[in-house]
């Protein structure tokens, strides 16, 4: 499934929050791990309360010490310093992906409200539209122990558009490599929370607007019908729902309410990804989410899929 993994880091323990998850990938698969720090220009003295390491030989010596502590033997572990001083970390991020080539950047979404918002604006998803590499975003820790990634249950809103379909794929194949369970959830609107010119259409037609609304929750009803008839041959526990309300929200609720330990979203990135991306459902579940989400970023139909 993955090959190679990018890991961008700080130097701080917030951003190490991280490594668990490409430490667990790294043991399930025969991958190689890079691991990166961008020296910043004119940086603060802290990054989140730990040394910002602003000289090449220190840099050079955390991510030394931790591809040893951080890995498993065996597993190969490259480091990169990018020694020429940055006024933009985010943008030196994605050209090294482009450089590389990784399959997967697993990396901390860095705290909580305005910064986390910016990393995410900022890095994942300049990652994902200007690029084909899928990101893994882990939120931070909520205690001082390190995180421990055991992947049972994975949840996979859809929103009935086939090219997002490629997200179920990559959720499948996550499963069969953790042993997981997969969800498969649909979020049709309620008239209270529909926004901008279908809100203004139910204010005006509000019978109307709420026979739509059952028949979307009819057919969204069908289509996850299909998609566990297409799925009964893996053999995988997968089941599935219909559920209403806000589609940010109703994710994020839904995640806490059957205990998922992961998300699973396609992206088509460049052209905004379409009604999730659009409608913000991406960054605000990541901004809310107390689980790891895995954005996959979609191909065209006549190019290559993600993950073969």
């Amino acid at each position: 499934m993955f090959k190679h993994l990018l890991v961008p880091l700080d130097g701080s323990s917030l951003a190490e929050v991280a490594l668990p998850y490409a430490a667990h990938l790294a043991s399930k698969l025969d991958v190689t791990v890079t691991l990166i720090h961008v020296i910043e220009r004119n940086p603060p003295q802290t990054v989140h309360g730990a040394a910002h390491l602003t000289d090449a030989e220190s840099a050079s010596r955390y991510l030394d010490d931790v591809a040893v502590r951080a890995f498993p033997p065996g597993v190969r572990v490259l480091r990169h310093v990018h020694t020429s001083e940055v006024s933009e970390v985010a943008r030196s991020i994605v050209e090294h992906a482009g450089e590389f080539e990784p399959d997967l950047i697993v990396m901390c979404t860095h705290g909580s409200g305005g910064l986390r918002d910016w990393l995410f604006g900022s890095i994942a998803q300049q990652v994902i539209a200007q690029g084909s590499t899928s990101v893994l975003l882990v939120p931070p820790s909520e205690s001082d122990a390190p995180p421990v990634f055991a992947c049972r249950l994975v949840l996979v809103p859809l929103d009935g558009d086939p090219a997002h379909e490629q997200g179920i794929s990559v959720a499948i194949d996550f499963a069969r490599l953790c042993a997981a369970a997969v969800h498969l959830l649909m979020v049709v609107p309620t008239p209270s929370t529909l926004s901008g010119e279908r809100a203004a259409t139910g204010r005006m037609l509000p019978g109307a607007t709420a026979a739509l609304l059952k028949l979307e929750e009819q057919s969204a009803a069908e289509y996850l019908h299909d998609q566990l008839t297409k799925l009964q041959s893996t053999n995988l526990t997968i089941t599935a729902e219909v559920a209403r309300g806000d589609p940010a929200k109703t994710i994020v609720s839904t995640a806490q309410q059957i205990h998922c330990d992961l998300i699973v979203l396609g992206t088509h990135g460049k052209v905004g990804m379409d009604a999730f991306w659009q409608g913000s459902v991406a960054p605000k579940v990541s901004s809310q989410a107390l689980v790891p989400m895995l954005l996959v970023r979609l191909r065209d139909e006549e190019h290559t899929p993600v993950f073969g």
